[in-house]
């Protein structure tokens, strides 16, 4: 077998995968060219008073038959091409096809008038398409065998060894057989298919090795970024070790462990507990970004949604209760459905949602939890009366680091990374989210927020 890959491109897909779209596109054309053969066939004659003889006309029926025969097989086995560098692949389809086309043009071209038709110039389009295709010494042998052929056909006809095909009707004087114009003309022809040849191929290897190296750029920013989230991780943990520890002493100060604290003095060790303890939510939703980034697959399991809800529900109890919300969860489907996925990642995701929605709705506030199906899955919406989002930052709020305004202005603390974990792990589910604000249970002063996630059974 003829190898025929470039070795840059012997593992490269991208190549592979403009070589079949390149094939396809190919056949694709060929179904236009039999068109336009039958149409140069049947209609030169009533639209340009052309005549075409007997033999003419039964052969060009005969090859714009056999053309589409071939294209019809061709297409047929496109498809069990595979691309496998040591067996029959893509480029030596690309090569059989081109073989094939440009046989049948060389009988078109004969049984057109030769050196007088004007369809010698398919000639040099077909080189080009295939300079795009194959690699740059096979290409230039065929323009080679090209130009023999032409020049011999044109010499032939000339000294009269095989029957000049003239058009009837197309030139009034005949230029087969003026030697001068032959010799130029094979000389021009010559000169324009190597040169078409030479400029297309290379141009279209540049391109192949720059999409080459645009792809081996990619993948070395993807490595950077593994680095990057690996350093991330290693130094958050260092960061993280003296908040707990910095957590604990205050916890046993707190306690009274060391004895008794006056009363200003714990107001401030109490409001220096809560921000440690925001330091340390910041450093641990700093942490499921990174390693949700660095997961390539997820944990795969049967889930029931309604109890993993339920179980969140309760984790969330005390905060609830303190705040006097009254949360509302209601199962609404019609069918039982399980879903596949990571249990411990969608309960990151489904938490978030409703710790957030405890944080921002005000005391006796609402809070609505409702599950459904879909026709494809399950929804899950998780529905508040809060301060609710600006409607011209809804598509920010799952971007990292991004908090609303309103947010920020009412100093609620919080790190920005938690809805932007809550999409990454539904996606990497096969689901997605949707946020909208006001909600259904807002009202002028808290406009409240939804977030409805849609799952895959």
């Amino acid at each position: 077998m003829i190898n025929l890959i470039p070795a840059w491109a012997q593992h490269f897909d991208a190549f592979w995968d403009a070589i079949q779209r390149r094939n396809l596109w190919f056949i694709k054309l060929r179904y236009g060219a039999v068109i336009m053969l039958l149409m140069f066939l049947f209609l030169t004659e009533f639209s340009l008073g052309l005549t075409f003889s007997k033999a003419q006309s039964t052969a060009l029926i005969v090859i714009t038959i056999m053309i589409q025969l071939y294209n019809l097989i061709l297409h047929l086995k496109i498809k069990s091409i595979k691309c496998d560098s040591d067996k029959f692949n893509p480029l030596h389809f690309s090569l059989v096809q081109m073989l094939l086309d440009l046989i049948a043009l060389g009988l078109i071209v004969y049984y057109t008038g030769g050196i007088e038709t004007p369809l010698f110039m398919l000639f040099i389009f077909h080189m080009i398409i295939g300079s795009l295709i194959l690699p740059g010494f096979i290409i230039n042998s065929i323009a080679v065998a090209v130009i023999f052929y032409f020049i011999a056909l044109t010499f032939t006809e000339y000294f009269g060894l095989i029957q000049h095909q003239a058009i009837i009707g197309f030139l009034k004087v005949p230029l087969y057989n003026n030697l001068k114009f032959v010799i130029v003309y094979d000389t021009i022809f010559s000169f324009v298919m190597i040169m078409s040849v030479v400029l297309a191929n290379t141009i279209a290897n540049q391109l192949y090795k720059m999409e080459q190296q645009l792809v081996e750029s990619i993948d070395k920013l993807n490595l950077a970024e593994v680095e990057k989230q690996n350093y991330v991780i290693g130094l958050v943990h260092e960061i993280k070790s003296p908040l707990v520890a910095v957590h604990s002493y205050l916890d046993v100060i707190l306690q009274k462990f060391l004895g008794p604290v006056d009363k200003k003095v714990e107001e401030k060790l109490i409001r220096a507990r809560a921000r440690s303890d925001e330091a340390i939510n910041m450093v641990n939703d700093v942490l499921k970004v990174s390693k949700l980034r660095l997961l390539d697959e997820i944990s795969v399991g049967k889930i029931e949604i309604k109890e993993l809800v339920q179980s969140l529900i309760n984790n969330f109890q005390d905060a609830i209760n303190f705040k006097n919300i009254r949360l509302d969860f209601f199962d609404n489907r019609k069918l039982f459905s399980e879903i596949t996925g990571d249990k411990f990642l969608l309960e990151i995701a489904f938490s978030n949602l409703l710790s957030n929605a405890i944080k921002y709705v005000s005391q006796n506030g609402k809070i609505q939890i409702i599950l459904s199906n879909n026709n494809s899955g399950i929804e899950l919406e998780f529905c508040d009366d809060g301060i609710g989002i600006p409607s011209n930052e809804l598509p920010k709020i799952f971007n990292d680091f991004f908090r609303a305004s309103n947010i920020k202005s009412k100093n609620y603390e919080g790190s920005g990374l938690g809805l932007s974990v809550v999409k990454h792990v539904i996606e990497k589910h096969g689901g997605k989210i949707e946020a909208i604000s006001p909600s259904r249970l807002g009202n002028k002063n808290n406009p409240g927020s939804s977030f409805f996630i849609f799952l895959p059974a």
